[in-house]
């Protein structure tokens, strides 16, 4: 009872209100949390993107039948056509999942780079294009190359396994980078807070000193400044989390065609373009920035009164 009367609750002793500005450090946190949650979405999205184009395009295949028109090899008579055959032949192997033709639009969109609007005005002898996903991407392509070119002579197997590589290597090294980007916003933030820390240990020196020699020891001291820097911290960390999710939305939106094949329903619903992980995460970024901010300034404190008289 005595001492809540030489101490009321709440009563601060160390002068902290001055010591750590409730305006600077929560403005530096909130930035440091911005930045922060950005690597993280790019890390995920980058994982996302990698599993995507690595399992999507490895599976997929194209095939250029020549001629398509012409008889087909040994069914002269027939009727049968090399791009009948061809097809006959996808749809009995196995690996194929589904063997699709190239419409005559899809054709003029895929040629308008090179050739122009008025591609279907060359009169070129162009070959049908059929779209092949396979049921495993890891399927022999080189059987199937001889057994199409068997029955139709000049048919072209083309895997996009080439450019899954090169796109997941894309991927892997952005997530490298954001990775990097994430060590580095959290190591500003240890700095921030330091500075903080000490710039306020020197604003109040002398009541600290004085605190000190009466008996207050060096774990009150640091639990102090730890708690102060804690809860600024944690309220500029909520705001940075909470600032960041428009940006998050946004970029989604207009990622959502390079990620998934719904694009249409990725964009009248962008909340449902963001990964579940992300979701999760975005919460524990105050946290983890309440947890820097407690443990920089206790190290900080601590080190600072081994060095006084």
């Amino acid at each position: 009872m005595a001492r809540s009367r030489l101490r009321p609750r709440g009563f601060d002793d160390l002068g902290l209100q001055r010591a750590l500005s409730d305006r600077l450090l929560p403005f530096l946190v909130a930035a440091m949390a911005f930045l922060a949650a950005l690597a993280l979405a790019g890390f995920l999205a980058a994982a996302g993107l990698a599993d995507r184009w690595q399992h999507g395009a490895e599976a997929a295949v194209t095939i250029q039948v020549p001629a398509p028109a012409a008889p087909a090899s040994g069914t002269e008579g027939t009727g049968a056509t090399r791009l009948a055959r061809v097809l006959a032949l996808l749809h009995e192997d196995p690996a194929i999942g589904a063997a699709r033709v190239l419409s005559a639009a899809e054709l003029d969109a895929l040629l308008r780079p090179w050739l122009g609007a008025g591609s279907r005005r060359l009169a070129l002898p162009l070959p049908a294009v059929i779209a092949v996903r396979l049921m495993q991407p890891s399927a022999s392509l080189d059987r199937l190359s001889r057994v199409l070119e068997k029955a139709a002579p000049g048919t072209l197997v083309e895997s996009h396994s080439v450019w899954a590589g090169r796109l997941t290597a894309l991927a892997e090294s952005l997530q490298a980078s954001a990775a990097i980007a994430l060590l580095v916003v959290t190591a500003v933030a240890v700095a921030v807070v330091a500075v903080a820390t000490h710039s306020g240990l020197a604003t109040r020196r002398e009541a600290i000193e004085i605190v000190h020699g009466l008996g207050a020891t060096d774990r009150y001291i640091a639990a102090r400044f730890a708690a102060r820097a804690m809860r600024l911290a944690l309220l500029g960390a909520i705001a940075g989390a909470a600032s960041v999710l428009p940006v998050l939305l946004t970029l989604t939106t207009v990622a959502a065609p390079f990620g998934r094949l719904d694009a249409p329903a990725a964009l009248a619903i962008p909340i449902g373009g963001l990964p579940p992980l992300l979701w999760l995460s975005l919460p524990l970024l105050p946290l983890a920035a309440a947890v820097i901010g407690y443990l920089t300034a206790q190290v900080t404190v601590r080190r600072w009164l081994r060095r006084l008289p």
